[in-house]
């Protein structure tokens, strides 16, 4: 099948969600996604989306935190505009129908809360289920647009190029095993994160760094995928799966504590639980280590019950589900990979190095977040260059797509009998990461995480030829280069900066630079595989 369309999406999340919209003022829209179209990291962010609202915040301070967080990487121009542009996108999801949290004493106004690296209350949340209220609410107004069309259970294979520019992409339909062709004017990446390269991640489980690894293979530049940001407070639990225990409920007053009660965090910053996630993340890395404990817990019980449970409804019946009431015991927490501050790079429009090719959302470097983000700062990033990019592809997409191209060719690929030999080569990547290139690293384990990368993917690769097309495969091809590509920006950095922990070099270069990985491709070749 060939579908031919003005504007290709790939992913649902909220940056994919919001430039279908306003793309489809100006033209037809095709939405793929590789599950349900609400399932996407935006659907499980809790804690809120951070822009200047009340009078005693500004721009400037809002500026500043970001800057003070990214550790000297951040683009200053991308700053300004992606927050100087907050409120504006954040009136867009209110007209949309999202429904914020209301203030106590101003119904009219929005109750903001507090995260850390945050120097004022700037996060409009709802209750703690921020991203599901934003994912249902954009859902439902995409459902109603006549110019946007959904494609549910359908995974994006590999980008459509003829050299200098992307023409769209073959998708595998889950369902009806077909590999098709989407042509578009415009095609967006919008994939979301890469959490299921470790082991421990509160990423949902269709984080596998789709669009990345696409937009590598397609020749776009890739930049700073060395910096990973782990969430310092998941909850730790045998049935939790990773389950996020939002930041916010330090933003509260919680505090971190060790199993005989001793509160840590004032040891390693002078915010102390307030501090920005990578250096509370590697406090408690760092205590886990010198105590051999499994978990360090998180403390709110000083709070009121009543407000905690009216605060934090979602997080206090998840966690009473596990037999842990908030409001009386200590949670017991561990970090987690949960954000990548690098991607495909972009530009100010998030136009990146391929023509007719964007990334928005986790998929995309903007510059914003630098070394390291500044927490809820990566829903309004997704919400502003969502509204860039929209902008400035509609100035460009063409309304006829003239060209040509083959059908994807199954070439001699055959069914496959062994799909354990997926499960297992799945499993030994996320161990290799979380061991090797998780929060501390060195360069002797980045080394060895390499050797052992370089030598799965070529497994891997030679299975991907072999056998058909599944979900699976696609995504575990996908990962593996999202590994390669963490470890060798890894490797190239040699100093200690913002999310990026080496041993060997401990202290900051005087050179604040930008690691960018970028593969050489002859034409024609992205169009076969």
């Amino acid at each position: 099948m060939e579908i031919k369309t003005d504007y290709l999406v790939i992913g649902s999340g909220i940056a994919g969600l919001s430039f279908a919209l306003k793309a489809a003022r100006s033209g037809k829209v095709a939405i793929v996604t590789k599950k349900e179209i609400t399932e996407s990291n935006t659907l499980y962010a809790q804690g809120g989306i951070a822009s200047v609202w009340s009078q005693e915040d500004s721009f400037e301070k809002h500026i500043d935190d970001t800057l003070k967080a990214g550790d000297g990487l951040c683009n200053r121009g991308i700053v300004e505009t992606t927050i100087k542009q907050g409120p504006e996108r954040i009136r867009d999801l209110i007209r949309w129908g999202v429904d914020f949290t209301p203030g106590e004493k101003d119904s009219k106004n929005f109750d903001l809360t507090r995260e850390g690296g945050h120097s004022r209350r700037r996060i409009l949340h709802a209750d703690d289920l921020t991203g599901r209220e934003v994912e249902e609410t954009l859902v439902k107004r995409v459902r109603e647009n006549g110019s946007i069309t959904i494609y549910e259970n359908f995974i994006a294979v590999n980008l459509i190029t003829d050299g200098s520019a992307c023409l769209g992409a073959y998708v595998l339909n889950k369902k009806g095993s077909s590999v098709d062709t989407f042509l578009a004017g415009a095609t967006v990446l919008a994939t979301g994160g890469i959490g299921k390269v470790y082991l421990y991640t509160s990423n949902p489980d269709i984080a596998t760094g789709d669009g990345i690894a696409m937009a590598y293979r397609a020749g776009a530049s890739i930049g700073n995928m060395e910096f990973i940001q782990f969430h310092p407070t998941c909850l730790y639990h045998p049935h939790a799966k990773s389950f996020l225990i939002s930041e916010s409920v330090r933003g509260e007053g919680g505090v971190l504590r060790l199993k005989d009660g001793r509160a840590f965090m004032k040891d390693y910053h002078e915010l102390k639980d307030l501090a920005p996630r990578d250096i509370v993340a590697r406090a408690i890395d760092n205590e886990m280590k010198k105590t051999g404990d499994d978990c360090v817990f998180l403390d709110i019980t000083h709070k009121d019950g009543e407000s905690i449970r009216k605060r934090f409804p979602n997080i206090y019946d998840r966690c009473l589900s596990f037999g842990i009431d908030m409001t009386k015991d200590l949670i017991p927490v561990v970090p987690a990979a949960h954000y990548a501050c690098g991607g495909v790079s972009v530009d100010e429009y998030a136009r990146t190095t391929v023509k007719g090719l964007y990334a928005i959302g986790e998929t995309a470097f903007t510059g914003l977040h630098g070394a390291n983000r500044l927490a809820s700062n990566s829903l309004l990033e997704a919400l502003v260059f969502s509204h860039l990019a929209a902008k400035k592809a509609g100035e460009k997409v063409k309304k006829k797509i003239l060209s040509v191209i083959q059908p994807w060719d199954r070439g001699v690929a055959v069914e496959s009998y062994e799909s354990v030999v997926v499960s297992h080569c799945w499993d030994e990547i996320r161990r290799i990461m979380t061991d090797y290139v998780g929060i501390v690293r060195s360069t002797k384990r980045l080394r060895r995480a390499g050797k052992r990368i370089r030598i799965l993917r070529d497994e891997i690769e030679k299975y991907y030829w072999d056998y058909d097309l599944t979900g699976d495969l696609i995504e575990l091809r996908n990962i593996i280069l999202v590994a390669e590509l963490i470890i060798e920006s890894a490797r190239k950095r040699r100093e200690s900066r913002g999310l990026h922990w080496i041993t060997g070099y401990p202290g900051k270069s005087r050179r604040k630079k930008n690691t960018e990985l970028r593969k050489k491709v002859r034409a024609g070749e992205n169009a076969a595989g």
